[in-house]
């Protein structure tokens, strides 16, 4: 099924619609002719006739079930996240509520109205190969995990049409968080400073924004994949070291990362995308190069800092 012909004219419900991806997400979905729901814990202006904007918190089970039985949504993209990748104490909690219980809401308030797909934006993070010696390798990563079981066990017990697709490492343009890789280094290099970094040598597959939408719209509309979870990455696998100096080399400068400043992260996974499941049954490939991904990143971010 095309795209445009699957969505157009669809109710479609967006949580976390002002983050990184659920912004280009929102986007792409107003091009194909969806009527869209958005929600946000801030106030924000509805847009035109596209965009009706909600305010709510989802980790509220009241706010989660009068959002959904008000807008009564055909599909439903959950990417409401807290992203974070400490491995500290006190993440635990909020990573708990914003990531893992709002993701049972959304599954329980959807299950209850009938909502025809609901995507939750899981991730890379999550184990993927179980033992007794496997566990989460961060508070965010042992929510997200979490979360898919409780997909699975809704598919399972109650029929709930939920697909999982495990987002890798996603870079682009209008990234918020500047504390995120891509936009720090771009910040800090356009400015004429030197990025404090790791190591470098954390290898990830790095997947640009407008290919993961792609794969989540895809994953909207093709029929028979209900309660499946699958990769939404590249396939291949680019050091951090690399990103960084493809970065130094598009804007052209002659300033040195400082590789080794900060150290390396614990536990870190270091796994591509295994993207037969996304050819196969979606039909698709990430199709965005890493050059050319960055290169229209850092033209973005050229324009916000200039």
């Amino acid at each position: 099924m095309e795209l445009a012909a699957g969505i157009a004219g669809k109710v479609v419900l967006v949580t976390g619609a002002s983050g990184f991806i659920g912004t280009h997400l929102c986007s792409r979905l107003a091009t194909l002719g969806a009527m869209i729901h958005a929600v946000s814990r801030q106030p924000r202006q509805t847009e035109g006739n596209n965009v009706r904007w909600w305010r709510a918190d989802f980790g509220d089970i009241d706010a989660v079930r009068y959002v959904v039985e008000s807008v009564r949504p055909q599909f439903l993209f959950h990417m409401a996240s807290q992203v974070v990748g400490a491995r500290e104490l006190e993440v635990v909690l909020p990573t708990f509520r914003d990531n893992l219980a709002s993701t049972v809401n959304v599954l329980t308030a959807a299950t209850e109205v009938g909502c025809n797909r609901i995507i939750l934006g899981s991730s890379s993070e999550e184990p993927r190969n179980f033992d007794d010696t496997t566990f989460p390798r961060s508070p965010y990563a042992a929510a997200k995990w979490a979360s898919s079981i409780y997909g699975r066990m809704f598919f399972h017990l109650f029929r709930a049409p939920v697909v999982m697709p495990r987002i890798f490492m996603t870079y682009g343009p209008n990234q918020r968080d500047l504390q995120k890789l891509v936009p720090l280094v771009i910040r800090e290099l356009l400015r004429g400073e030197t990025p404090k970094l790791s190591s470098g040598r954390r290898q990830a597959d790095w997947i640009y924004v407008d290919d993961v939408v792609e794969g989540l719209l895809r994953a909207a509309i093709t029929p028979g994949i209900e309660g499946c979870a699958f990769d939404l990455g590249t396939g291949c696998l680019t050091s951090v070291r690399e990103i960084v100096e493809r970065i130094a080399d598009v804007i052209g400068t002659s300033i040195v990362p400082a590789f080794g400043a900060l150290p390396d992260r614990l536990f870190e996974q270091e796994q591509p995308a295994d993207t037969t499941f996304l050819s196969s049954k979606l039909g698709y490939q990430p199709k965005t190069s890493v050059q050319y991904g960055l290169e229209s990143t850092v033209a973005w971010y050229r324009g916000q800092f200039s």
